[in-house]
Order: structure tokens, then sequence, then C-alpha cells
């Protein structure tokens, strides 16, 4: 499913979370959202899965105004972790699995045996780690056409950071599902990523074909990035 912002701009207070941007997640395909902390990507994603609503602008699912209803179609992993601390990891699984009809118990039960979760352990028991994993797991066991995903490797130390990157590889539909993912472990999601793109102060600054960045350009995805970045430090602009 294609998602479109159309002149977005979404303010908290005086300050701009997102200022007038324009893009198009085409089907199929996987994004990586990039830039600072404060940047909009988090907004964007809460905004795609209708939790949160833009001052000016719109945002389409397939042309369809996105709404709350949106989120039969949106799987989204959110930054923050917010668990019930006295489930057990197997009441968590069955909890999403009344919530949300395209949730697939058996999908969960395999995920939680390939990240070596015990489904007997109460969720105030896990680790930081484990609650990361936990946390993809449930995101990934709905059968939705849009995944967004918001710093998934956030505070994960690196083994972890690769099993979960293994974990996307196998259980994303490369041609159905699109996917957006924000991070800023640039590095360890490169090779998922169909597209890059940069956002800075709310503002869309870059978006490449990762694959022709690296075959035209001779750039990996953090080159690229690190060179936005410092042209801008630099007083080069803001946009391409």
């Amino acid at each position: 499913m294609a998602i479109e912002l159309k002149n977005v701009t979404k303010k908290y207070g005086k300050d701009f979370s997102l200022n007038d941007i324009s893009i198009t997640f085409e089907a199929g395909k996987i994004y990586g959202l990039l830039g600072p902390n404060g940047s909009g990507k988090s907004t964007t994603l809460k905004m795609i899965s209708g939790l949160v609503y833009p001052n000016k602008g719109e945002i389409t699912i397939n042309h369809e105004p996105v709404t709350r209803k949106i989120s039969s179609k949106v799987s989204y992993l959110t930054e923050l972790d917010i668990f019930y601390d006295s489930f057990t990891v197997k009441n968590m699984i069955s909890f999403y699995a009344s919530q949300f009809e395209d949730f697939d118990p058996l999908k969960a039960n395999k995920l939680l045996s390939e990240m070596k979760l015990d489904a007997q352990k109460k969720i105030k028991q896990l680790s930081k780690g484990n609650r990361g994993r936990l946390k993809l797991v449930l995101a990934l066991s709905r059968r939705t056409p849009i995944l967004l995903l918001d710093e998934p490797f956030s505070g994960l130390d690196p083994m972890v950071r690769e099993s979960i990157v293994k974990s996307l590889l196998a259980y994303i539909n490369f041609e159905e599902q699109t996917v957006i993912i924000t991070t800023h472990e640039i590095s360890e999601v490169e090779p998922l990523l169909d597209e890059a793109v940069i956002i800075y102060k709310g503002n869309i600054i870059g978006q490449k074909n990762v694959e022709e960045l690296r075959e035209t350009e001779g750039l990996s995805v953090l080159k690229w990035f690190k060179s936005k970045m410092t042209n801008i430090e630099d007083g080069g602009g803001e946009r391409e």
C-alpha cells in the first residue's frame, strides 16, 4: 500500500516537528528514515499510524485519508517500552491476539523460539534486549500491509541487533509490505533498505535509492548521511 504525505505540517506549541513535507512511500519497498534526534522521524510514523494528526496537509494510504481506523492496516513498533509487567510473555501474545484479528499466534510462537524467549517468563524479569525482541515479535506477527518500526535497535547490544536484522530478513514480506524503519544504527539496517530518506528539523533533505547510491556514487548509506549532515553544518543548505 502506498503512503503519501502532502504538504504536511505538525507543530507542538511554537515548534515545528514537520514543516510542509511531501513524500510518497511506495508499496513493496523498505525505507530507512534517518536523522538526528528531534528531526521528526517518530512524529512521521505516529501520523501514518493515525495516532497523531497534522496541523496542515494530508496523509493518505492508497488515496484514503488516514484516521485511527488505519490500525487495521498498520503494525507499529513504538520506541517506547509499553508492556504490562505483571504479564508473562505468553500473556502478552494472547493479549495481542485478542486485540488484532490479523495477529498470527503460530508465527509469534515461532519467533519466540527463534529469539530464545521464554513464554512463561514475566515481562518484568526480561532484560532490555529481550524486551526489545518481544516488541519485534509482536509487531512482526501481525499480517498487515504496512510495518512501521521506530528505533527497533535502540539500546540493544550488537548481538541482539544482529538477531533482529535476521528476523526482519526472514519475516518481512518483501513483495507486498511497505516498511519504514527509523534508526540511528544505519550500517546494521542498510542491507534491508530499498530507499534511504534523511529528515532534518522537520524537512526532507535527501532521498536516495540505496542500490543506485552504492553503484553510481560509491557511497554507503552511512557515508551519504554523514556527508549531508556535514554539508548542513557547513552552511550548505537543507534541501537537495
